[in-house]
Order: C-alpha cells, then structure tokens, then sequence
C-alpha cells in the first residue's frame, strides 16, 4: 500500500515542516460528512470530479482520495499520517493506528443478528454455526473471544440474505438504522463495535515534533467545530430580580454574560446551552422571567 505516484508537497515555506497528507474515502456514506468537515475547519482545496488528491491552497495538509477499506492500511503504514475513516474498518484490519478523535457522524454497528424467528437468543449459540459477514476478520476475532469457532462465510454483499436462502446460521454485518436486517426478517443479538467516523494518526507521525505542530492545529479546529454544534447562544432580556433563578438554568461555560439595560431593573443576559437541553432550557427560562429570547446557532466554539 504505497502512494502510487501521489506527487505530495514535501513541506510548507510557512513553518518548514512537512507537509501533511491525510486519507479520506473518495466516495461513499463518509464522503460528504467528510468533506464539509474539512471545509468548516477553513481548508481550501479541490474536491471535484476523479480528483486522486488534492493540495490545500491555505494549509500545509495534502489529501488524498481512496477506499475507504485501504484507508486504515495507508495509515498504518505511514503512506499518510491521518486518515478520516468509520471505526468499524480499523477494527476489521486491526490497524495499528492512533484514534484521535470521533467526529461525529457515520454513526452504525457491527453486530451479530439472526432470523427473527430463530430460537438463537445469543452468540455463543452461533459457535460452531456457520456465519455469512464481509467483517471477516471482526467476525473471526469476535467468536475467538468467546472460545468458538464457527465457520465464517465471506459474502462481499447481500449479507442479511444469507439466513433466508439457507447459507448461513446468523450474520455479522453492519447496521445503521437497523432496517436492512428488518427487510431481511432478521433481529440482532449482540453489537459487537458501535462505530463512527473517526480521525486516527500514524503513530510515527503523531510522534514527530514537525507533524505534531500542524496535526494539533487540525485537532484544535475540529474540536471548535464539534463543540459549535453542541451548543446554542441565547441572548434574553430578563428583570434584575430573576437573574438568581436564570443563573440555576443557564450557568454557561463559565458563568453567563450581564449587560445592564437603559430600562431600570433589567438586564440583557447572553449564555450558551448545550443542544441537548435546549428546549428544557428554554422553558426553565421563561418560567423564570426571561422575555425575548433569541436563539443562534455557533460556527465555532473555542473551549
């Protein structure tokens, strides 16, 4: 797994150290999410047509488009130094990379599922069955934890069928919604990996003070990107009087924002609140006397 003639930028006259190249799957359920991650984090670079790899124009990051199943060995490898990838595909080829970050979508699992109307109700029941995956290797690693051998049946697609024509005892596949095994009659037992995107490194690279440099720049973006979407910013008018019973809704990240107001005896109060307690938050809030709120959502957010 080389670089097949990818002409990647040496290093960056900006810092003098090596320029970094980074893996992301060229086309498939990740691509899009992909893309729009690098793009939110301010990197410039083309990502049109059969492009095989692209330079970004305002930071020293080469990218480089593949399948997504080669992406773990190219950056184990050290033909990459990060890669942009779905756990379960690191777990497959058991690569020996570091993950540095989930990221927050491509979200599935790896489980194992049966007919729906099997008496099967547990894996170790599948041990020396015969099970029908294209997760060879997981399926493998999975049943040998468990002290079983069964005979795995490698398919390259139309796994959940399996069951039904008769070739296999249960499946180990990967879901997202679950409604591919419900079409195919089958309900899963066990999940194995949930899985995600994730960034992961090279370990050489992430040890070396030159790549180190830029690969925490990208860390620190990205995370101001994700922290962004876990929150939204509340600007409220409220009386002075209920700013105490504000304070035990909203605390903020660190404390909320006070800017007195030419009405006596009012305030402007500005605050974030995570996404998941949004509408909670909200209902505290007007109970509490805050008039006027308005909602905005955060490009980025620095912790």
């Amino acid at each position: 797994m080389g670089g097949r003639g990818v002409d990647f930028v040496p290093a960056t006259a900006e810092t003098g150290a090596p320029t970094l190249k980074l893996a992301m799957q060229r086309s498939g359920r990740l691509t899009q999410d992909t893309l729009d991650l690098l793009h939110a984090i301010g990197l410039q670079f083309e990502s049109y047509g059969q492009r095989l790899f692209s330079h970004c124009r305002n930071f020293p990051l080469s990218i480089l488009y593949g399948r997504d199943d080669d992406i773990p060995g190219y950056v184990a490898l050290g033909t990459v130094d990060l890669g942009i990838v779905g756990r379960n595909l690191i777990y497959e080829e058991n690569a020996a990379v570091e993950e540095l970050l989930p990221l927050g979508f491509g979200y599935c699992a790896l489980v194992v599922a049966v007919l729906r109307d099997s008496p099967i109700a547990a894996p170790t029941e599948l041990s020396s069955r015969r099970i029908a995956t294209s997760y060879p290797n997981s399926a493998r690693r999975f049943f040998d934890e468990l002290g079983g051998a069964p005979d795995i049946i490698e398919l390259s697609g139309s796994v959940e069928v399996a069951p039904s024509l008769g070739l296999a005892d249960g499946v180990v596949e990967l879901t997202a919604t679950g409604s591919t095994l419900l079409l195919n009659d089958l309900r899963s037992i066990h999940t194995i990996l949930e899985s995600e995107a994730v960034l992961v490194a090279n370990p050489v690279a992430l040890a070396d003070p030159g790549r180190r440099v830029n690969i925490d720049r990208i860390l620190m973006r990205i995370d101001a990107v994700r922290a962004a979407k876990r929150y939204k910013y509340l600007m409220m008018n409220a009386p002075e009087s209920a700013l105490p019973a504000i304070r035990a809704v909203v605390p903020g990240l660190k404390a909320p924002t006070v800017v007195p107001l030419a009405d006596p005896g009012w305030v402007a109060v500005h605050t974030a609140v995570e996404e998941e307690a949004f509408w909670e938050s909200i209902e505290r809030l007007r109970a509490a006397g805050a008039t006027e709120i308005l909602v905005s959502s955060l490009e980025k957010l620095m912790l």
